[in-house]
């Protein structure tokens, strides 16, 4: 390789690492959020603590529709961003906030009058009455949480993640006193166990998307890409565009955890000891997921931007860098996993059988981690390309037709013991990922053969170099 080559490399490797380290902070934080709930409800009560896990496994999945619908605008901006069309960009905005503000608005009342879904599951009356006042709480703050993700996707779309991570940290350290405070009834505050786990996650969603738009008028790198405060009416043809590209992104995430919901149930029949065994194997896997995650979402950004000024070196630089990246950390968690299994459970547990069990999962969980790492990578590279019907497909058929009905095989028709059924159930996970690997993979080579779409005129607004 050339030196010229080379140092085009490493500069798109700092680029790509700009963008995904206040990411990674974010998404980190995110999910601390989720800890320090389980934490402090554990330490309250058993039956607040499961009235919480309840209500989160129902308002998450809503929640990823709404985020997969909003990171449509990112695909949008990121082209619009690289090929100089900044009043697009500001134009955007409001209408990527319009939708927000719908998605928020539907969301919300269904987290909300969740009753009906609540009854269907045959709780026992306590736990069912407080997972109810738990998400009604929640749905209180859902409208923000959905106006957030539109001042991110703005932000990630253009290459700019701080306000993003600023807000998130800064609300995951409120959300501590905050449920020290709602939950065991402190300075002055009632005492409201689950419900008041729920007041917290809403103030802290509302104290987020205060923090983000606030960071986002202060920034002077944004600026230039925001329109004049004032009110704009919605407009139908913008707001159906990333419709069309959200929707398809929202029901992947959504199908995406409710197979693994559905999933956790069957492994739920197999016992207590099962249950808790996956349970470790798959919150391990979602740390190391987090990274994943991120470094997709930068490598999306980056591909954008070549695809909008219609670098195609570019392109192929971002594509390489980020691939490489997320194979780097598939393999470090790989490694991780393969060695240092014993460790890992043994912050989680000192029970023997569920030791045991998560042991032989998180070995499973290490081929996982792998292959989706090139998941991940094919599957971002195809969003900034707009492709998301395509992912939004082989994700039905690989986990639908695949994963869920091998797992129930291996898990519950094959399987003698409670550890091979739980292996099972992972075995059919990791045979559904590794199909829908290939057909991204296969999908994400065609499309980087293709020629690039037209670059539209760029104007007299351009700003990037």
């Amino acid at each position: 390789m050339s030196e010229t080559r080379l140092s085009g490399y490493l500069r798109e490797s700092r680029a790509l690492l700009t963008i995904a380290w206040p990411m990674i902070i974010a998404q980190l934080a995110q999910m601390g959020t989720g800890v320090v709930d389980t934490v402090m409800a554990g330490h309250y009560s058993a039956t607040d603590l499961a009235a919480i896990a309840i209500g989160y496994n129902i308002w998450l999945p809503l929640f990823l529709l709404v985020l997969g619908v909003m990171l449509a605008a990112t695909a949008i901006i990121a082209q619009d961003f690289g090929a100089g069309r900044i009043e697009r960009i500001r134009e955007t905005l409001p209408q990527s906030l319009w939708l927000a503000l719908l998605l928020g608005l539907i969301v919300g009342p269904l987290c909300y009058g969740a009753t009906p879904l609540l009854d269907t599951l045959g709780l026992e009356q306590q736990t069912r009455d407080k997972s109810l006042a738990y998400l009604q709480a929640v749905a209180v703050g859902l409208p923000a949480l959905a106006l957030f993700q539109a001042l991110r996707c703005h932000s990630q779309g253009i290459g700019i993640m701080r306000p993003f991570a600023t807000a998130s940290v800064i609300s995951f350290c409120a959300n501590i006193p905050l449920n020290y405070a709602f939950i065991y009834g402190r300075w002055g505050l009632p005492e409201m166990g689950a419900a008041g786990c729920g007041w917290a996650t809403a103030i802290s969603m509302w104290l987020g998307t205060l923090l983000i738009a606030f960071y986002t008028l202060r920034a002077k790198e944004l600026r230039p890409y925001l329109p004049p405060l004032r009110l704009v009416a919605p407009d139908r043809a913008r707001i159906m565009e990333i419709c069309r590209l959200g929707l398809p992104i929202g029901f992947t995430f959504f199908f995406e955890i409710a197979v693994f919901s559905v999933i956790g149930l069957l492994i739920s029949t197999l016992g207590n000891t099962a249950m808790a065994a996956h349970q470790i194997a798959f919150n391990v896997y979602d740390v190391l997921y987090m990274p994943l995650l991120s470094i997709g979402s930068a490598m999306a950004t980056r591909v954008g931007h070549a695809i909008g000024s219609g670098d195609r070196a570019g392109v192929n630089r971002a594509v390489s860098c980020g691939t490489a990246m997320s194979i780097l950390v598939g393999l470090f968690g790989m490694l991780v996993l393969l060695l240092l299994p014993e460790l890992i459970t043994g912050a989680y547990t000192s029970d023997t059988a569920i030791h045991t069990q998560a042991v032989y999962l998180l070995r499973l969980a290490a081929l996982f981690v792998i292959i989706d790492s090139l998941r991940e990578a094919g599957s971002f590279c195809l969003r900034a390309f707009k492709d998301t019907r395509f992912p939004f497909l082989v994700t039905c058929v690989a986990y639908w037709l695949v994963t869920l009905p091998v797992g129930y095989w291996l898990g519950i028709v094959r399987a003698d013991n409670a550890l091979d059924g739980t292996a099972g159930f992972w075995r059919g996970m990791i045979l559904g990922l590794s199909i829908g690997s290939v057909l991204i993979i296969w999908r994400a080579v065609h499309t980087l053969r293709q020629p690039l779409p037209p670059v539209t005129a760029r104007g007299t607004d351009w700003l990037p170099g």
